[in-house]
């Protein structure tokens, strides 16, 4: 499931937007554990919405 939300993340990330309502779903749908490891991928990739990351991930 991790690697299907990071294919979609990298699919839509063009837009700011889509990118924080994927992530809004991914992060219901992912176990703990791919949980901390979606953030610190998320942060490492798009650093540019590390806004959108923290307020979607607090």
């Amino acid at each position: 499931m991790l690697e299907m939300t990071k294919n979609v993340l990298k699919s839509v990330s063009f837009d700011k937007f889509l990118f924080q309502k994927e992530l809004k779903k991914a992060t219901k749908w992912i176990t703990k554990e791919e949980y901390s490891q979606l953030r610190v991928w998320c942060l490492a990739s798009f650093a540019m919405y590390s806004d959108v990351i923290n307020e979607v991930f607090n």
